[in-house]
Parts: structure tokens; sequence; C-alpha cells
């Protein structure tokens, strides 16, 4: 299958109070034509900043780019000038924020805003835009979209405005769409409800989603490949069924462990102990390590990279593997 994206080795850094926070270090994945990866992990795990410096949206100052190449279609998007990034973002590679209340401006209609991004990328006149922004709220299944298109965000329920988020984010044709946790604030049955429909309509565009979220059940209904951040960091990727089945690194096992299940036993939730690690002060080795069950002296003092681990589609980053963990002294 024929890579669509390569971040290879990106480095996202930002400077503040004369620390140096890096919030995305050493960061390498792909994503295929027409696949949906999922990107997972705790909030402040780099998630949110990987996306965006995809789309080279990152204000330098105070960050900065130290490292890497996010390669979109064989050409480093890092690389290019601001002109070409601004004919790239919204055409090419779109993005749907987590709260489309702050995205969307409030003094504008939603169908203008829509218009607005069709007519700089598609070369329409005003009418032609409007009529393409209405077909947009139909497609993503918003009632009325004759009357909604000349409605403000305001006017609009949470998931009517998230729907418009998404016809904004299609509105020409991308090759990627990257969704930033859109599914967050909203109710289950909504949530499924755009679930349902983001299935649905990269079926019809032939797109690759990018889909960051911290909801492992998104992530099993959607995801054909799962990438676990933890603290700026890829620790494992694998296809969605192996994530579930048999999760390699002590975090992917954490945030299964995490997710409540149906039985007749009584007990507590299972957590994972602590936080994450404070981005100005990482810990020294595996920045897993002070929340690990598993760790060892070598944990502590050796960072551990990103390896194969039974075959190119599998990674971990783990000094030890799962059937040496079991026979390692475990220390609490």
């Amino acid at each position: 299958m024929q890579k669509l994206l390569e971040v290879k080795n990106l480095k996202t850094y930002f400077v503040s109070n004369q620390k140096t926070v890096p919030a995305v270090d050493g960061v390498s994945f792909g994503i295929n034509e027409g696949e949906t990866l999922c990107v997972v992990g705790e909030s402040g795990c780099g998630k949110s900043v990987t996306a965006l410096s995809i789309m080279r949206l990152i204000s330098t100052p105070p960050g900065r780019f130290v490292d890497g190449q996010v390669l979109f279609r064989g050409e480093d998007l890092l690389a290019k000038p601001e002109s070409q990034m601004r004919q790239i973002r919204g055409n090419e590679i779109s993005m749907i924020y987590q709260e489309p209340m702050t995205s969307l401006n409030p003094v504008f209609t939603v169908g203008s805003q829509i218009a607005e991004a069709i007519r700089q990328h598609l070369k329409l006149n005003k009418k032609e835009a409007m009529e393409k922004a209405e077909h947009m709220l139909k497609m993503v299944g918003i009632p009325d979209p004759h009357k909604r298109v000349r409605e403000y965000p305001h006017q609009l329920s949470g998931g009517m405005r998230q729907r418009v988020m998404i016809a904004l984010g299609l509105s020409c044709n991308p090759r990627l769409l990257i969704a930033d946790e859109p599914t967050t604030a909203l109710d289950v049955t909504i949530q499924a409800q755009i679930l349902e429909l983001m299935a649905e309509l990269k079926k019809e565009f032939g797109m690759a989603i990018m889909f960051i979220t911290h909801d492992l059940g998104v992530v099993a209904e959607i995801a054909e490949r799962v990438v676990v951040m933890y603290a700026g960091k890829v620790v494992e990727e694998a296809n969605t069924l192996d994530i579930f089945t048999r999760p390699l690194h002590p975090y992917t096992e954490g945030l299964l462990d995490c997710i409540p299940k149906i039985s007749g036993t009584k007990g507590k939730l299972r957590v994972i102990k602590g936080t994450v690690a404070n981005p100005t002060n990482f810990p020294s080795g595996c920045r897993f390590h002070p929340r690990c069950s598993y760790a060892q002296s070598i944990c502590r003092v050796n960072e551990p990279a990103l390896k194969v681990y039974d075959d190119a589609e599998r990674k971990i980053a783990c000094h030890f593997k799962p059937e040496e963990r079991a026979l390692a002294e475990v220390v609490n």
C-alpha cells in the first residue's frame, strides 16, 4: 500500500521562560492512502502538537521544528514556504478540531465560512461556493441545509456544529483528514452518528484519516492501525486487532486495563498510577518508568528506541519484550 504521509523523527519544541519543552520528541509514523490511523494517549502526550506540526500551524516563536521531516506525497511540508502551505491546508490536508464553537467564527454564517474555503481553493464564484456549501451540509446529514447554511454557529446544536466542521474539512475533497478528538464533547448517541458519518464519507471520498483520541472504544470502531504516544514519543505501533488482543508496551496494557469491563465480579477500576510526565522535566531513561510496574534499573538509565517487534507493521519502544517482562523481577 502506498504511503500518503510519512512523519520522520519529528521534533517540535517550545521555549518558554528560558525552559525548553520537547512536546514532540522524535516521532515517526506513516499513513497509507485510504487508511484510518488512530493516535492515542492521555492528555499531554503530544498528539495535538503532532497534528498541528503536520499542518504547520505551530506559532514560531515560541515553537520551533528542531528536526525531522513531514513527507506528504513525497514532499517535505516543513521545507515548504508559507505561501505553498496555504494552498495545501484545507485543500489537500484538512483538520477538524475538538471544539467547533471556538473554531467557527461567531460573526459569520456557517455557510459563508464553508464557502470561503471553497472559493479559496476551488476558484468558484460566490453563488457556486454557497451552493456547494449547502450541498456539503446536506451530505453530512444536517436537516434543512438551505436554512442552516444562513445560520450562525450559536444557532446550532453541538452535534450540528461538529457536522459543520466535517463539512468544512471535506469541502475541497482532501487526500488526508486530521480529526483532533472531534467527538469528545458530544454525547454518546451523537458521537456514534459522527463516527458512522466519517466512515461513510471516507469510503465515498477515498481519503485517509488521522484520528486523534484518548477513547479506545473509538479506536476499535474506526481504525485500521494505531499509534500509541506517551510523553512526546511513540511507544507502540500496530494494527488495531493486535493492540486489543496482544498489547506489547506496558503503557498500552495500562490504557486497555482502564476500560470498564462487563463482568459478574466486583472491584475497583484499574488505573495507571501517577500522571503524564512533566514535559519541562522528563525523567531519565524510559519516560514511562515511574508509572511502570515492570520497571528495572536499565529503564531508569537508558531510553528505549522504537524497534520492529515481529514484522514491519509492529513496533515497540521498551527494553523488554512481553515474554521477558513475565520472567523479570517486578519492581514496584
